[in-house]
């Protein structure tokens, strides 16, 4: 009879423990909590990514059969943000704070390159010259928007993947 009260009273705490370390498990247990949150938030981005990726990849391949030529740029700005995408979810997926790192600088260069592609444009000396968006194709105007849109993305991936490589990592004593 003895046994089923001390069940009914420990039940509410974890099984090893004596409610000692209670202090501790809080401290403990937000972090893993920010952690959990973290992952879910960077879940998300990765999926945006994915979806920028491959809108670039079909305004690629739906201008390059017109152009006749494949912008180098796109090309390099596509694969590494795949690429990126890839390190980003292995390491969201298994906690390693190195492919965190990794991809949050590597999927930075990939929108990088993207900006460069729209630099280097024929449409942005079009809009420069004229100070309209009128005389853009389709296809300009919604890959803009997709960098412009990236870059957003990219600025709340750089704070996720730091703040959830922050909490994984173990606190260090001063």
């Amino acid at each position: 009879m003895a046994s089923a009260q001390q069940r009914k009273v420990a039940s509410g705490r974890p099984s090893g423990t004596d409610g000692s370390d209670f202090s501790f498990r809080m401290v403990v247990d937000s972090r893993y909590q920010k952690v959990a949150k973290g992952k879910l938030r960077l879940g998300y981005l990765i999926f945006g990514q994915v979806v920028s990726q491959i809108i670039a990849l079909a305004l690629l391949l739906l201008t390059s059969s017109k152009e006749k030529e494949l912008d180098r740029f796109a090309i390099l700005s596509i694969s590494t943000g795949f690429l990126s995408i890839i390190l980003g979810e292995i390491g969201r997926r298994r906690s390693k704070s190195a492919l965190l790192r990794l991809y949050t600088s590597i999927s930075t260069i990939s929108v990088l390159w993207s900006v460069a592609c729209i630099i280097n444009s024929p449409a942005y000396v079009k809009v420069m010259q004229q100070q309209s968006l009128i005389g853009l194709t389709t296809f300009e105007l919604a890959d803009a928007a997709r960098v412009v849109l990236s870059v957003g993305l990219q600025v709340f991936v750089i704070v996720t993947s730091l703040g959830l490589v922050q909490n994984m990592s173990p606190k260090r004593d001063s």
